[in-house]
């Protein structure tokens, strides 16, 4: 184990994943190569662009970690749950359904339960408690990130769930704060997006056409922008108009659902 633990402090993984599955086919159970082959195989995971090939690693090191946590002692277990919650996400990135979301809030929660101190486990876990409609659990999580490590994504995140709650006052606070201070604009977007969105919900038309314009200021082919005025033209009876902002929409972004159903409405 001594050759793995060297080679672990010098970040090399591939060399730790053919060390521990060579030690594990004469001791299938050991408590040390299963852990750091499994974290050895995530990290291989994370770092590979064959999605397929990652979905290999990950099972292979959740099904590692999952051993390591029957056969390790108290003490290390907290950091297996920790990556075998992060295994889980991470499979769940990659899965076209949410089946792994609910592994990694039971494993991200253990460690959390049992202290293991990891800057990323409330945001995790706000994340996996979104992809699972559970808002109100992820809110409460993403606002404890928020004490941890302020972002731009982590703002809009917790916008974005409290407009899933209908608490439209918070998430329009937090939706201005990110539009004014992020340098991101695909972030701005995003965030204006859903601001105009809000304003079409309660019919303030007029603030929701100042920030779809100011969409189009940022990225002049912004689809979900010209969806928003065309609905804006509809609430004036302008359908023409409505019907020529929705196919611009549909212009830059064939697949958008909004736009497709408000053309099929007035064909």
């Amino acid at each position: 184990m001594a050759q793995v633990e060297s080679s672990w402090r010098q970040g090399g993984y591939q060399n730790v994943y053919d060390l521990t599955s060579t030690l594990l086919t004469t001791d299938p159970f050991h408590p040390m190569a299963l852990a750091f082959s499994g974290y050895s195989g995530f990290y291989l995971a994370v770092s590979q662009t064959d999605t397929t090939k990652a979905q290999t690693l990950l099972d292979n090191s959740i099904n590692a970690l999952r051993l390591a946590a029957l056969k390790s002692s108290s003490r290390v277990r907290p950091q297996i749950h920790y990556m075998l919650g992060k295994a889980y996400f991470y499979k769940n990135t990659l899965s076209n359904y949410h089946y792994y979301s609910d592994l990694a809030i039971k494993y991200l929660s253990l460690a959390k339960k049992d202290s293991y101190e990891a800057d990323d486990i409330p945001e995790l876990l706000g994340l996996s408690y979104a992809t699972l409609g559970l808002t109100e659990e992820s809110i409460a999580a993403f606002t404890e990130a928020l004490l941890v490590r302020e972002s731009d994504m982590l703002l809009l995140s917790i916008a974005e769930q409290y407009y899933k709650n209908k608490q439209l006052s918070a998430a329009k606070a937090y939706l201005h704060r990110v539009s004014t201070s992020t340098s991101d604009d695909s972030v701005r977007l995003k965030s204006k997006s859903l601001l105009g969105q809000i304003y079409l919900d309660e019919e303030n038309y007029q603030e929701a056409e100042k920030e779809y314009r100011s969409m189009l200021e940022i990225d002049p082919n912004y689809a979900d922008a010209f969806y928003g005025i065309g609905v804006i033209y509809e609430s004036r009876g302008e359908l023409v108009k409505a019907r020529s902002e929705w196919r611009k929409a549909l212009r830059l972004d064939v697949n958008h659902q909004g736009a497709k159903l408000r053309l099929a409405e007035y064909k």
